[in-house]
């Protein structure tokens, strides 16, 4: 039996909530750092609810329309995290900017995951406007929260390319596969200490450095791997 000390994780969601899937399933691992300890959602039709609680991790809707103001609705949001005793947010497609006071309070302890290559296409439409731009390479970003949108210290990062004749689906279901395979990493590092953030940094210590190993899951390459058809890939590349 193991007896790992795991984070207690907390997850924000919106919608069908797949990064949620994603750190599910790692958790479910006894080896793995964190344990998902409850999913709170601002719709209450969202489709994440019901697969958490299938897998019995306690969900609850705590929607914006049941409050009178922002403030509110993210002090409702903080109090069932409280109640949680969570240790450690991670936001999964939650679609909702929050109060920077709530942010404040949980700033080095939330994490986010973004559909691009940080700093580059903060907010939304991200894939669209990858395609608009004709850019080569897409990918995604794990990052701190701060007040500012999609601005945190950078945790872990992987990239894909974009594809000629790739569409906007394409494109999203690409970078989608590898947020699935980055997310778990970067959560694994903070709950195990080896990120944190300080002077407004990412900050680490303690990675493994050999080509296989956690530093190296920093950029993730292993998730443009799996993400891609490794032929198409050969042809794209000169």
């Amino acid at each position: 039996m193991s007896t790992l000390t795991k984070k207690r994780v907390a997850i924000l969601i919106s919608g069908r909530g797949s990064n949620m899937s994603a750190l599910l399933a790692a958790a479910a691992d006894p080896d793995y750092p964190a344990e998902i300890v409850g999913v709170v959602s601002d719709k209450a039709d969202a489709a994440g609810l019901g697969i958490a609680a299938a897998r019995g991790v306690p969900a609850q809707a705590i929607a914006r329309a049941d409050h009178a103001s922002k403030d509110a609705h993210d002090a409702a949001i903080d109090a069932a995290l409280t109640k949680l005793d969570a240790e450690i947010v991670a936001l999964a497609g939650y679609m909702r900017l929050l109060t920077a006071p709530f942010v404040e309070k949980w700033q080095g302890r939330m994490i986010n995951i973004h559909p691009a290559l940080l700093p580059s296409l903060k907010g939304l439409d991200t894939h669209r406007r990858a395609l608009e731009a004709g850019m080569r390479v897409h990918g995604c970003t794990v990052h701190f929260v701060t007040p500012e949108m999609d601005d945190g210290p950078i945790i872990a990062q992987a990239a894909v390319p974009v594809m000629l004749g790739d569409d906007e689906d394409a494109l999203a279901a690409r970078v989608l596969k590898a947020e699935h395979r980055l997310y778990p990493k970067a959560l694994r590092l903070v709950a195990e200490g080896k990120v944190r953030m300080q002077g407004g940094r990412a900050v680490f210590s303690g990675l493994a450095e050999d080509p296989a190993g956690e530093a190296s899951s920093l950029f993730s390459p292993g998730a443009l791997r799996d993400a891609v058809d490794l032929e198409a890939l050969a042809r794209f590349t000169p």
